[in-house]
């Protein structure tokens, strides 16, 4: 089987891989910012860990869920650097000044719960590897990381976000995640295999949430809304109601896509694929009746 795109991208970057035409043929564009696999030697080299526990912070294989609708033309921002190197989805101020030296006086730092529990910007530790790194990152590597991967990952999805609206009156992003699989919320209820998330109703509408949540559940899979994951800093950034510009966070449970060691794509991926492609057709034909009672609701 073969991992690959579908198509060359349209523009390929240190910090992401662009696939879609000049002009977005849909409203809804697609973000996978944690399955990135590009681990340069010096990142290796750095940390106390081996590398299949760095890559227990990735998305696995989490962009083989967009590949179809990469081939059918829709806009699809693809991270390629590692989380273990940047996490797209933090604030770029959200650093753990202990990870960091020569970190300036001045330095404006942002705090988090995600920070406090060792997943900041520069992420710091998981549960069974307490420190992952062998010694603090110098402040001009930790410039060069949001220099060169940060930023442009930001700014090519607000100009995606931007492009969608010109053309079709509103954009809606999908940031597709994966991950582990939940337990039940309560005794006899089955466990949720999709998690979506709006930041409590500030980055989209309950009519666009709940069009999503029938659409998966239509696929056989079991349905939460923003508990446990409510959505990050890329749908606070993207997501922007007021301007027509409507973000939700996709997560599914990596078990359904995956094989049974939860490494390399398993038996379910066409199936999940299937699902989300269905949920970002439902949501580019209805967003605009889905989302723009937001100021109603």
């Amino acid at each position: 089987m073969s991992y690959s795109a579908p198509r060359a991208p349209a523009e390929s970057l240190t910090s992401h891989d662009l696939y879609g035409p000049d002009r977005p043929i849909a409203p809804v564009v697609i973000s996978v910012p944690h399955a990135g696999r590009a681990y340069d030697p010096a990142l290796l080299n750095s940390a106390r860990v081996a590398p299949d526990v760095l890559r227990r912070l990735e998305d696995r294989w989490a962009d083989l869920l967009a590949h179809p609708l990469i081939e059918r033309g829709y806009h699809v921002l693809v991270a390629r650097a590692p989380r273990a190197m940047i996490d797209l989805n933090r604030h770029e101020r959200e650093i753990d000044p202990a990870m960091v030296t020569g970190l300036p006086r001045d330095a404006a730092l942002q705090g988090s719960a995600k920070l406090r529990g060792g997943l900041g910007l520069l992420p710091r530790r998981l549960p069974g590897a307490y420190e992952l790194w062998q010694r603090p990152v110098g402040w001009e590597e930790v410039r060069r990381r949001i220099d060169t991967i940060h930023r442009p990952y930001h700014a090519a999805l607000t100009c995606m976000m931007r492009s969608a609206r010109e053309a079709h009156g509103h954009a809606v992003l999908i940031d597709l995640h994966s991950m582990p699989p939940l337990p039940a919320a309560a005794a006899g209820q089955p466990a949720p295999t999709a998690v979506l998330g709006d930041r409590f109703g500030r980055a989209a509408s309950a009519r666009l949430m709940t069009l999503a949540a029938d659409v998966l559940e239509g696929h056989g899979l079991t349905v939460a809304q923003n508990h446990p994951y409510a959505g990050d800093h890329m749908i606070e950034r993207h997501g922007q109601p007021g301007h027509d510009l409507y973000a939700m966070q996709v997560e599914i449970d990596r078990s359904l896509y995956l094989d049974a060691a939860l490494d390399n794509p398993g038996p379910g991926l066409s199936r999940v694929q299937a699902a989300i492609g269905s949920l970002v057709d439902a949501i580019a034909c209805e967003a605009p009746r889905a989302a723009y009672p937001l100021a109603a609701e």
